[in-house]
């Protein structure tokens, strides 16, 4: 199916000023040609002038509607900022913390396995293990839940 040059012309004109040089020079030239296309893109262009000469004001009912959207968004986006900033210092307290406790632990059970005469390697190991029975504790904790949710809700939201 070939485009008829006049609905061409009429896309090009509904486009209005971004259109290439190449297009413009096109219609131009069109116009020269087609006497019906020419007085549509006037049509055009004085609908559009007319369109942009009446003010437009909005109702306050939408004013005030829309005030409150943006006061309510700017607000979210403020306690999401907040929540970032305590979460931030919540992980630099908890890496401090561990730092101190860990080296703590390491002087105590360093002490302890010299007391009862155990290899270096026995509580090193003894140590990594204590450091890492939360997390391993939290991760079973998390499987069994959701392996409870999903033999009984069929669901792993809670």
């Amino acid at each position: 199916m070939t485009r008829d040059t006049h609905d061409e012309a009429r896309e090009l004109i509904a486009l209005g000023e971004a259109l290439s040089d190449a297009q413009q020079a096109w219609l131009r030239g069109h116009f020269d040609e087609c006497e019906a296309c020419r007085h549509y893109a006037e049509a055009a262009n004085a609908v559009v002038r007319t369109l942009r000469s009446l003010p437009v004001a909005a109702d306050s009912r939408l004013v005030r509607a829309t005030q409150m959207r943006v006061r309510q968004r700017a607000l979210e986006l403020q306690r999401q900022q907040e929540r970032l900033w305590v979460i931030c210092v919540c992980c630099i307290a908890v890496t401090l913390g561990t730092a101190f406790t860990t080296s703590v632990l390491w002087r105590g059970l360093a002490w302890m396995g010299q007391q009862a005469r155990l290899s270096a390697a026995v509580w090193q190991i003894g140590l990594v293990a204590l450091g890492l029975m939360p997390a391993i504790v939290a991760g079973i904790l998390l499987l069994a839940r959701g392996t409870y949710l999903a033999d009984h809700k069929g669901s792993f939201q809670g």
